[in-house]
């Protein structure tokens, strides 16, 4: 497996889908949210988390830790922002890993690598894109910081629970994480960095 860092070129390009949103359909509980997307979709949409969830996104278990995650609609087995001429009602704001996509993540001593995932994507022929300009968040280096935080946060948690074995304990720290880094509505009028680091802050407590 190859490893990229973001400055680097990787077959990326496809002609902007060019009408295809496979990637878009069939997804199941895979598309996980983490904050920056709350915050990200919340500005564009005007949507709080609790609305969110009573269509958009549903909750998932992951190795003892619950996290939100897109929904498919039951109807069509598509995102639901996904409008009807298979576009995403949504693109400029959207989640992480939906904006990754060929690409997956890898975090290994306190950095970030991307790696291409092979046969993932149906467009064939795709052009070199430097992965900087691909994933289109500035500035890309406070997002990796947040996603290695974030990514750190969870691992934790998900440890910590594995070892008390109590469903209790697993229950008041996904309550907390919850309400702390979701329900909690963020203000997309300021920084979304300072805002998280206050909750990092306030989950630690």
């Amino acid at each position: 497996m190859i490893r990229y860092s973001s400055n680097d070129m990787a077959k990326l390009g496809c002609n902007e889908c060019d009408g295809c949103s496979a990637c878009c359909r069939g997804m199941g509980q895979s598309i996980l949210l983490d904050p920056y997307d709350i915050y990200r979709i919340q500005g564009a949409t005007g949507l709080g988390f609790a609305q969110l969830m009573q269509k958009q996104a549903e909750l998932h278990v992951e190795d003892g830790l619950i996290l939100p995650s897109l929904k498919m609609q039951e109807d069509t087995d598509a995102c639901g922002f996904l409008n009807q001429e298979g576009r995403c009602n949504i693109h400029a704001y959207r989640p992480g890993l939906c904006r990754l996509f060929p690409l997956g993540r890898q975090y290994e001593d306190n950095r970030l690598w991307y790696f291409l995932l092979e046969d993932a994507c149906r467009v064939q022929n795709r052009t070199k894109v430097k992965i900087k300009k691909w994933l289109g968040v500035q500035p890309l280096a406070d997002y990796e910081r947040f996603l290695i935080s974030w990514h750190d946060l969870r691992k934790s948690l998900q440890e910590q629970i594995a070892q008390r074995q109590s469903d209790s304990y697993a229950q008041e720290i996904n309550v907390r994480m919850l309400r702390i880094f979701y329900q909690n509505p963020y203000d997309t009028m300021a920084d979304f960095y300072e805002q998280f680091e206050r909750r990092m802050a306030q989950m630690a407590r």
